[in-house]
């Protein structure tokens, strides 16, 4: 029994034995298949082991399972616990086997990481550096080694950063060599660590960031290059590190001093001249510098400095010489309208959409008190009082509406002073037919109310005592005479009131017709530039700029032609020159130029036309048929029909121009002829008459005794005509349109010759031409364009301004530069002079004339004329 039990006992203690094995050959088990799923596949390797792992984990299964059977059987049998520990013992050897046939390095540390397993790739990797790894070594002595003579100390610290985050720990050996760390815990505390060899993985991500970098760097040189601008940046020390070929260009320097420049700034300063100047060298922090440099050869450069985060700045430069140019002629343009404005009595204001004033003249700012820049952007609510608003209120939204309105009110100055004012509000409407604004013309009519109320006062006032004296004649006859006595002295008082009111009426109205000519010489400059800029391939929103303001050119150019020739007409000093001259030579030319304008707005121009003799004033009748004929253009819709005929009645001949417009109400035939009268009702975008144009044909039809008629059916067009007297029939044949044959341009390549003292219109004049293909020079003088021509510039025609400086006239010039050319050429006079003397002359000498502001497209079929 003795033995039996002591047999027992041994059995027992063998099999807790057996049991705390197969627990640890789990956990060894179990670490191994975490620590494979947990590594990368390197070349396949790792996948290799983690098969032979997971099989010899389910041989471990299998075996633990018949462990279990054998240790149920070695109550019975010790023969079968001992075969289970031959079995046991099989699988451990095949554990270790499969670990050291691994790729990867790999070491096993027990709680107390003391080293417990480890194949041979571990210990060649310490070998190599002369330490010995055996079992039951301190895990700290390992690492302590291995940081003083295994690891390099001096890897990238971004290299490691970026294969950290990417794959985990990664160390790097002093040989050269990247390997990645991964550790594992198991859940009995013992720690399991894999060393997987990544050199190559490393080199390969290594060459693919230095790919991509020299790939960025070619993009930024080649995107530098590709500028307009120049540009450099410029290290903390001053030194260029990156520039383009277009700094070079612009600052003179060659590539080869730049490069070997060691203080950038100092280089630019030799080069601008700009000791008197010093640049900032390299700002700090978030500072910049901003400079316009002008050079010897009057290029303006627009120079940017700006500071990098990391150290050093940018430097850019960027050509501006023709933005200047043109923001000086701009602000030349905007001063020279200020003054003709400010020299004006009446109130002239603009008030856009929003009610705000975007400009007033002088006689404005003193009506309400404030200066230009006060009043500039201020809205009128500012301005005005509520109870003023109240009254404004409706002729603001008809205005808005876009009708122009006309109205007269009491209304108070900055003082206080109550006066009356007569207001008119002229809509601004776009191509789109909105109203962006408003004009307002505002004067002063006090006296002339006042006048007019005590005249009616005085009236009321004498015909009350004639009633009263009249009952008590026979007892207040002599009182009667007294009272008559000083009703004729308040009548010579009125009187006299009147006439000085006259008087100051008529300085205004010839003050007005004066200044024809500085009013229009800077509205030509203006129209010049816009045309020539409208030449150039622009994008959309420059291209709605450009034709925004010749709409607006023509809206102020209409407006003062139109003050103007009232002015004129009011003044007296219109006189007619009547003469006879055959009415198709007058009548051909209207057909030419309207027939252009209709082909532009989509309407069809039809022209029966006979040849008589007429007498009349030739400029005057022309100007009452162009009102009729822009009249017609202006108020039928794309689509509609304008004729242009003659009809013989008696002794005077008929003129009439009709149209398919929209008509006009009999009642308001009469109310068309007034100023500032307009009545259509639904403006085009094109419409922007200022309803002048028939009280001035009203006017000229007065001064030349002219009968003017109008036929009107509403909705189907009307007819407007005028009767001239007949002088000899010619027997012509009847005059048909004229049309152009195709061909070749007949201006390109043209030489032409400008002469004009004012520079602003030389330069607009060039552009434009340029525009057109002509080969342009300009000239402010006859001596300018005589070394021209010596220098062996032959023009085929001649552009004279004849206004010149001292005294000179462009006639004069260009006789003188006719006498140098080998042959004479055509002259083109350009004048705001709109004499009938001066007509005369040109045209005795054989001259064409062109009246400013010249309009590009009369230009061009004019040169075109006389160049064919």
């Amino acid at each position: 029994m003795n033995s039996v039990t002591d047999n027992k006992l041994v059995l027992q203690q063998k099999i807790e034995a057996l049991e705390l094995e197969n627990q640890r050959l789990k956990k060894i088990n179990s670490a191994l298949i975490d620590r494979v799923e947990a590594a990368p596949d390197v070349g396949g390797r790792a996948y290799a082991a983690f098969e032979n792992s997971a099989l010899l984990a389910e041989q471990v299964r299998e075996r633990t399972a018949a462990l279990n059977q054998a240790l149920a059987e070695l109550r019975d049998s010790n023969q079968a616990l001992k075969q289970a520990h031959i079995e046991i013992e099989t699988l451990h050897h095949r554990l270790v086997d499969a670990i050291e046939g691994m790729n990867d390095a790999f070491v096993m540390f027990d709680r107390q990481r003391r080293l417990v397993l480890s194949n041979s790739r571990y210990r060649e990797i310490l070998h190599k550096y002369g330490y010995i790894v055996q079992s039951g070594m301190s895990q700290r002595d390992i690492n302590t080694f291995a940081r003083m003579s295994v690891l390099d100390e001096l890897a990238a610290h971004d290299d490691l950063a970026l294969y950290q985050k990417t794959y985990g720990q990664v160390i790097r050996l002093k040989d050269g060599r990247w390997v990645q760390v991964n550790e594992r815990e198991t859940e009995s505390g013992d720690l399991t660590i894999l060393y997987t060899d990544i050199t190559e993985l490393k080199a390969y991500e290594t060459e693919r960031r230095e790919a991509a970098l020299a790939e960025k760097s070619r993009i930024l040189l080649s995107t530098l290059e590709n500028l307009s601008q120049g540009v450099v940046l410029v290290s903390d020390h001053g030194i260029p590190e990156v520039w383009n070929s277009r700094l070079c260009q612009l600052t003179g320097l060659s590539a080869g001093a730049v490069e070997h420049s060691n203080d950038f700034f100092e280089l630019l300063q030799q080069s601008f001249g700009l000791a008197h100047r010093p640049l900032t060298s390299c700002p700090q922090s978030n500072l910049a510098g901003n400079y316009e440099i002008t050079l010897p050869d009057g290029r303006v450069l627009e120079l940017r400095q700006k500071a990098r985060q990391e150290g050093g700045c940018v430097i850019t430069l960027t050509d501006i010489t023709e933005r200047g140019l043109y923001a000086r002629a701009l602000r030349e343009s905007e001063q020279k309208m200020r003054l003709i404005t400010d020299a004006l009595p009446a109130m002239i204001g603009f008030v856009n959409a929003d009610l705000e004033f975007e400009f007033t003249n002088r006689a404005y700012q003193q009506w309400v008190g404030m200066d230009r820049d006060e009043l500039q952007g201020c809205s009128i609510k500012e301005v005005y009082s509520h109870q003023q608003l109240m009254r404004l209120r409706s002729y603001i939204e008809q205005v808005l509406d876009g009708d122009t309105v006309s109205f007269e009110l009491e209304e108070a100055n900055h003082e206080g002073e109550a006066r009356y004012v007569h207001k008119s509000y002229v809509p601004r409407v776009d191509s789109k037919g909105q109203t962006t604004g408003f004009f307002v013309l505002t004067q002063d009519i006090t006296e002339r109310r006042l006048t007019a109320e005590a005249l009616r006062n005085a009236n009321a006032l004498l015909e009350q005592r004639v009633e009263e004296r009249t009952a008590e004649l026979t007892t207040l006859n002599e009182q009667l005479k007294q009272e008559i006595l000083e009703r004729r002295s308040i009548q010579d008082r009125l009187l006299e009131a009147k006439k000085q009111a006259e008087e100051a009426n008529l300085s205004k109205t010839k003050f007005l017709a004066a200044i024809s000519h500085d009013l229009l010489q800077p509205m030509n400059a203006a129209r010049l530039f816009n045309s020539a800029l409208a030449e150039y391939p622009l994008d959309k929103s420059a291209r709605q700029l450009v034709t925004s303001t010749a709409s607006s050119l023509n809206d102020v150019e209409a407006l003062l032609g139109a003050l103007v020739d009232i002015s004129k007409l009011d003044a007296g000093v219109v006189e007619p020159e009547v003469s006879v001259f055959s009415i198709d030579s007058l009548l051909s030319n209207l057909v030419n130029e309207y027939r252009e304008v209709c082909h532009s707005q989509h309407q069809r121009f039809r022209a029966r036309v006979s040849s008589y003799g007429v007498r009349s004033d030739s400029q005057l009748l022309a100007r009452i048929l162009r009102n009729f004929l822009t009249n017609a253009c202006r108020y039928t819709e794309p689509g509609g029909q304008i004729l242009l005929a003659t009809r013989k009645r008696g002794d005077q001949l008929s003129i009439e121009v009709w149209d398919t417009g929209e008509g006009i109400e009999r009642e308001k035939l009469t109310e068309i002829f007034r100023e500032f009268s307009r009545l259509k009702r639904n403006p085009s975008p094109n419409d922007r008459g200022l309803g002048l144009g028939l009280a001035i044909v009203d006017k000229i039809s007065r001064v030349l005794n002219h009968a003017i008629h109008v036929r009107s059916v509403p909705g189907k067009g009307s007819v407007f005509t005028v009767e001239v007297p007949l002088s000899e029939y010619l027997p012509v044949p009847e005059v048909q349109a004229v049309v152009d044959p195709e061909g070749a341009d007949p201006l390109a390549n043209r030489p032409v010759l400008v002469i004009d003292n004012d520079p602003a219109i030389c330069a607009g004049m060039e552009h434009l031409l340029d525009g057109w293909e002509m080969d342009v020079m300009t000239a402010m003088s006859a001596e300018e364009a005589l070394e021209l021509v010596s220098d062996g510039f032959l023009p085929d025609l001649m552009l004279v301004d004849y206004h010149l400086d001292n005294g000179e006239t462009g006639i004069n010039a260009a006789q003188l530069i006719n006498e140098a050319l080998p042959q004479s050429v055509p002259v083109l006079m350009i004048t705001a002079n709109y004499s009938k003397e001066l007509n005369a002359l040109i045209e005795a000498i054989q001259y064409r004339l062109i009246n400013k502001p010249v309009k590009p497209l009369k230009l061009r079929m004019m040169m075109a004329s006389m160049l064919t």
